[in-house]
């Protein structure tokens, strides 16, 4: 794709970021240096680099720059805690990590405990790490003659699970190849675009669905870091933005923030979204006061790339659905005998095809549920209805996963954090709703007896242990919980007052 796009377009550029420009030569030519930098550590095919950075124009030199050394990136949330990085980063089994130098007292932080990372690369200057600048200094700028297969490993990016620790989502270079061409069509994005990237690169939506199709088509992409209604709407008049990807939560914000401004915004042409549900009157604000923006509604997974879209001309007719199967993709719903169902009936989302992943990396029992249907087929946890149309309306999901900010939050991983209070004998977390993020974690708790505890040293334990979206933003202590006959809680009775009279389930 970029050798392809550099041969194309070299004097065009590739990346934007504050004004730093890096055309499509000079980025092919840094991927080959890196490529050759880390084919020089003598690592076997297929082992595992991370990356952990903010959206730096040097993410997307060590994005190509392992695929073409036949490495496998591991993207890294630069949100994680210190003890989830480091479980991030032994069980990705890690052997090189490049990190921000903004980023280095958290990298500094886990360096003893994951002794299998031998090289430490930093983006900037930063203690006991070789900068970027020399890792890659005397590299030739030629492309490494490496043998690549298409269906070997690429690249990992890390979700939650029912486990409540995050699993590594390991795909081919054709699953997101695939993709990115899926986005192509989809989101009708060409080598006139600038496409502006809002959400963080260690996303799927952000590296996988926007930056990796961009350079598809030789498009430019803007890095808007950090995201702020402010910043993008000066990135927009300064970069003449055309398309941009975001979650609901941001186009809440910015169509609610007083920096909007249709005059600066006008260039832009392209919005789609995915992540969580938008808000209707949202999509329908941004229609009226930028009549010229088309809105796309993506719905996919890390696991499968993007399975349906809702185009802009059939939002009116159906909006609230998340649309239908997308380009060059499989899409079906089953009951829980594994049997499709049709129009009307719910059923379980699920897709087969090249764009699914591998694995969960060293998880083979949560890789054999995934793929339980048999078939090539995966199932996504989430139940929806589709219409006769082909359209589909997510209903609620299989698993107890809640969207905040367009951010997987995963009760469990918090629950688990809050067992770790000497105090708690009991614990659910689901999600309340919230008109600005989607969902906001709430957490009930039944103290020991003779116990005491409050919200605020609840709160402050799980922001001290887990990223700071992920803590509890309601706290409820209760003397017993509702139970099913086996006793399970049944967190649907918690949730159920939170949402009653809601349109929207989830």
């Amino acid at each position: 794709m970029l050798r392809r796009s550099a041969e194309r377009f070299p004097d065009k550029p590739a990346i934007i970021r504050d004004g730093t420009r890096l055309t499509y030569a000079a980025l092919d030519a840094q991927a080959n240096r890196l490529a050759h930098a880390l084919l020089a550590l003598g690592l076997a095919p297929g082992a595992k680099v991370a990356i952990l950075s903010r959206n730096l124009p040097e993410y997307g030199v060590v994005f190509f720059g392992a695929a073409r050394s036949g490495l496998v990136l591991v993207n890294v949330s630069v949100l994680y805690a210190p003890d989830e990085l480091e479980f991030v980063l032994n069980k990705s089994d890690a052997e090189v990590l490049v990190f921000d130098a903004a980023l280095a007292e958290k990298a500094a932080a886990v360096r003893a405990r994951c002794p299998k990372i031998a090289h430490w690369v930093s983006i900037g200057a930063a203690p006991g790490a070789t900068p970027l600048d020399d890792f890659l200094a005397g590299r030739p700028e030629t492309e490494p003659r490496v043998a690549l297969d298409e269906r070997a490993p690429f690249c990992m990016t890390y979700t939650g699970g029912t486990t409540g620790r995050p699993k590594g989502v390991l795909a081919s270079h054709r699953a997101r190849a695939l993709t990115a061409h899926t986005v192509v069509v989809e989101e009708a994005l060409d080598e006139r675009d600038v496409v502006a990237i809002v959400t963080p690169l260690f996303h799927v939506a952000a590296l996988n669905i926007m930056f990796q199709p961009a350079v598809l088509v030789g498009a430019t992409s803007t890095f808007v870091t950090p995201w702020s209604p402010e910043k993008f709407v000066e990135t927009v008049a300064r970069d003449r933005v055309t398309a941009a990807f975001m979650v609901p939560t941001q186009a809440n914000v910015l169509v609610s923030s007083p920096a909007f401004d249709a005059a600066q915004l006008a260039t832009w042409r392209k919005l789609s979204f995915a992540g969580a549900p938008m808000p209707d009157w949202v999509q329908l604000e941004l229609k009226k006061r930028l009549p010229r923006l088309a809105l796309t509604q993506i719905y996919g997974q890390s696991e499968m790339g993007v399975l349906t879209s809702l185009r802009d001309w059939d939002l009116a007719g159906k909006l609230g659905s998340v649309g239908r199967q997308a380009y060059n993709v499989d899409v079906a719903l089953f009951d829980a005998a594994g049997r499709r169902v049709g129009p009307g009936a719910l059923g379980e989302i699920g897709s087969r095809g090249d764009n699914l992943m591998l694995e969960y990396y060293n998880e083979p029992e949560q890789t054999a549920e995934f793929f339980r249907l048999g078939g090539g087929w995966g199932l996504t946890g989430d139940v929806g209805r589709m219409d006769r149309d082909g359209f589909i309306t997510l209903v609620d999901r299989a698993k107890d996963m809640l969207i905040s900010g367009g951010e997987n939050v995963y009760p469990k991983e918090i629950e688990d954090a809050i067992y770790a209070l000497d105090a708690v004998s009991e614990c659910a977390v689901f999600g309340v709703p919230d008109d600005k993020f989607g969902e906001l974690p709430a957490a009930y708790i039944a103290l020991k007896p003779g116990a005491t505890l409050t919200e605020e040293a609840v709160v402050a334990h799980c922001t001290k242990v887990l990223a700071e979206f992920k803590r509890p933003r309601l706290v409820k202590f209760v003397t017993d919980f509702p139970k099913t006959p086996i006793g399970k809680i049944q967190k649907n009775l918690l949730r159920e007052p939170y949402w009653k009279n809601r349109k929207r389930l989830i």
